[in-house]
């Protein structure tokens, strides 16, 4: 039996010697490498901790002691060290999460898989073992992979400095050479001294000993504290955070575990907030990952361990792809357009664009809040900026999307990726509130393209308003085939409808965004049970197209498909504009019940929401049959109303708008049936 089968527990670590030690290490990246492969996950990140995570739960005893990730991608090691060791089904239905989960185990302290928030909770916790006097409990917050880019990492950093007396240890795990190593046992020696009791209590003596002597005490006791400082400063990068007022300790090598417990034991010895700051390598022992330039298998599909190669390569072109090179002929096209990424150069798409205009992108690394408001900068300064982020993490920057873009009407373009249900990342990762977070902003307006040309298409119409922000989503996953329309209604596309000789339509499917191809598959099963569909793409679906009430007004039933949030989305929104018009037609929500989502393939989630044809078909057949039963022995007629009255158009606008009318009213009369929603 190997070392690793034999850990189920922290503390069966600390019977293991230096040379067992070093073997496990080994062993642990043979089994990331191997288990990884099959599943894919996040590789390069978690085999630069191994030695890192050993040290850690040989130093602390967790649970008792906190010990938080940020972000928690970096977990896969701390997970099989607290008996977590089958990875088959790694971040699939029914097996482990790629981030810790409270569900999984008692060792999992906080779901962190948003970057920048673990100092925040390590406050937090810290301050509450001090109020309820647990003095022998430790809270250890690990940072790095860049989340020390943002904002909230250094809002927490300052209150925590300013408590000198909780115990805290921020582990720095630098895996990017952010600083340069300190050379020699010297730099090891002082932090020593520095974290020291002792040491402590020899500066205080010193400092009222040397102030004390007459005349010169002072101006001496200055001049030694500052030739201290600039010695110590020469020899280790810790001048930032002792500024903060806290504890240094580094640069340590983070796959040396002596001396990373070593470094840890004088923490934990000084009773008060010290940074350990260890420089790790990304994809360690892994030479494919070492010489992978872009990100060192940050994330891998399912590949060959062997030659790293994909065993079950793309079949068709993905949505990131497509608006990649989209950005590319824009920018050839267009000078004035510019574009932000927030430390997802690649991700999201930019690379092309990033190489062919160098000085027109930015990395603002995890710092959503500061782009959304450079944005505003940008637009106002005469140019035209497209923000690309992941659709969960522009949530973040929701009140700068309001009070500095929306606000002050400026033409930005968010491009949100992986966008509605994205499955394997789990509950943190789906871009599943956007479209309800967003429709309380004023001139916002809303893209939800079906394929590659409208994606084409719109993000074009959206770089060309310069009044308000716009947004274009899409999701994770491979394009479809083109789905071509019909006809036009307003500025919606008609992409199903009853032909020539037919009967009229019964029902208008909603579709929204790639919920295309399910609500035309859910109407030919309508139509082939007797029920003839209209589907429309609204294309922008905010505002919603004033056409759309007085369309919906010659159906008997309305139902619209979104993977958003059931709860202010679409389906939301196309209510209230019906309400406004006096439409008085039942309308059924198809969307994502309020609940975070557990981690599966988006089609097994999709298929768990009922979001498939079959069952939307089955539930707009079981409202249409309740809908025609007899009442007092009459057949209930269909419900029409009169057109809707013309809408208001979108002020000021000095470039035509993609979508000319809003509808967002406010009050809510009960003029709609929205009962049995899915």
């Amino acid at each position: 039996m190997s070392l690793l089968e034999n850990i189920r527990s922290p503390r069966d670590l600390k019977t293991l010697d230096a040379e067992e030690l070093t073997e496990l290490a080994e062993e642990i990246r043979h089994f990331l490498i191997h288990a990884v492969a099959r599943t894919g996950g996040h590789l390069g990140p978690n085999l630069g901790v191994v030695e890192l995570t050993i040290a850690l739960h040989r130093s602390f005893d967790s649970p008792a002691d906190r010990i938080l990730w940020d972000t928690g991608h970096q977990s896969y090691v701390h997970k099989l060290l607290t008996g977590r060791q089958d990875f088959s089904k790694l971040r699939g239905k029914g097996g482990l999460s790629g981030y810790p989960s409270r569900e999984e185990s008692e060792h999992d302290v906080i779901e962190n898989s948003h970057a920048s928030t673990v100092l925040g909770w390590a406050d937090g916790l810290a301050k509450a073992n001090q109020v309820l006097g647990r003095w022998n409990r430790h809270v250890v917050a690990v940072i790095g992979d860049g989340a020390l880019t943002g904002g909230m990492a250094w809002e927490a950093l300052n209150n925590i400095a300013a408590a000198k007396d909780r115990q805290l240890i921020i582990v720095v795990n630098d895996n990017e050479r952010s600083y340069a190593p300190t050379i020699g046992g010297l730099a090891d020696h002082l932090a020593t001294l520095r974290t020291t009791d002792g040491y402590e209590r020899a500066l205080s003596w010193g400092k009222d000993a040397v102030q004390g002597l007459p005349l010169i005490g002072r101006p001496l006791y200055e001049s030694l504290h500052g030739a201290k400082k600039g010695f110590k400063d020469a020899f280790a990068p810790q001048g930032m955070f002792e500024d903060l007022g806290l504890k240094y300790l580094g640069p340590i090598d983070g796959h040396d575990i002596d001396a990373v417990e070593s470094a840890l034991r004088r923490a934990k010895r000084f009773h008060g907030p010290v940074l350990v700051h260890c420089r790790t390598e990304k994809g360690r022992g892994y030479q494919p990952a070492l010489e992978d330039d872009a990100d060192r298998f940050h994330t891998v599909g399912v590949i060959d361990p062997l030659t790293s190669l994909p065993l079950a390569p793309s079949a068709g072109r993905s949505w990131t792809s497509v608006f990649g090179d989209e950005m590319l002929a824009i920018g050839a096209e267009r000078p004035d357009v510019v574009a932000i990424t927030a430390a997802m150069l690649h991700p999201v798409g930019l690379t092309k664009f990033a190489e062919a205009y160098p000085d027109r992108v930015w990395d603002v690394g995890i710092a959503e809040q500061h782009g959304a408001v450079s944005a505003a900068g940008l637009a106002t300064g005469g140019l035209h900026p497209v923000f690309a982020v992941y659709a969960t993490f522009l949530n973040r920057a929701f009140d700068q999307v309001l009070m500095d873009v929306a606000l002050h009407k400026c033409g930005v373009t968010f491009v949100l990726d992986r966008a509605g249900v994205t499955g394997t990342d789990g509950p943190s990762h789906n871009g599943m509130w956007d479209m309800s977070v967003l429709q309380v902003v004023p001139g916002l307006r809303i893209a939800a393209p079906r394929d590659a040309d409208q994606l084409r298409a719109q993000l074009r119409e959206a770089v060309e308003v310069e009044d308000a922000p716009t947004v274009i989503r899409f999701p994770k996953e491979n394009v479809g085939e083109p789905v071509p329309a019909l006809a036009r209604a307003g500025g919606m596309d008609v992409i199903a409808r009853p032909g020539p000789g037919e009967d009229e339509a019964q029902v208008l499917l909603v579709a929204v965004g790639t919920m295309a191809g399910v609500c035309l598959e859910a109407a030919a099963l309508l139509t082939a049970r007797g029920t003839p569909c209209t589907v429309v793409d609204p294309r922008w679906v905010k505002p919603v197209d004033p056409a759309l009430p007085p369309l919906a007004a010659r159906h008997r039933i309305v139902a619209v498909v979104e993977d958003n949030s059931r709860t202010g989305g679409v389906g939301w929104a196309v209510g209230q504009a019906l309400r406004d018009a006096d439409v008085d037609v039942p309308l059924r929500t198809f969307g994502i019940p309020e609940q975070f989502l557990p981690h599966a393939k988006r089609g097994e989630v999709l298929a768990d929401l009922g979001l498939t044809p079959a069952e939307i078909a089955g539930r707009i057949s079981a409202a249409l049959a309740r809908q025609a039963a007899p009442a007092g022995g009459d057949e209930v007629p269909a419900r029409s109303a009169a057109p809707a009255p013309a809408r208001r158009q979108a002020p000021g606008a000095r470039k035509k708008a993609p979508a000319p009318a809003r509808t967002q009213a406010a009050g809510a009369p009960a003029a709609v049936k929205e009962n049995d929603d899915a």
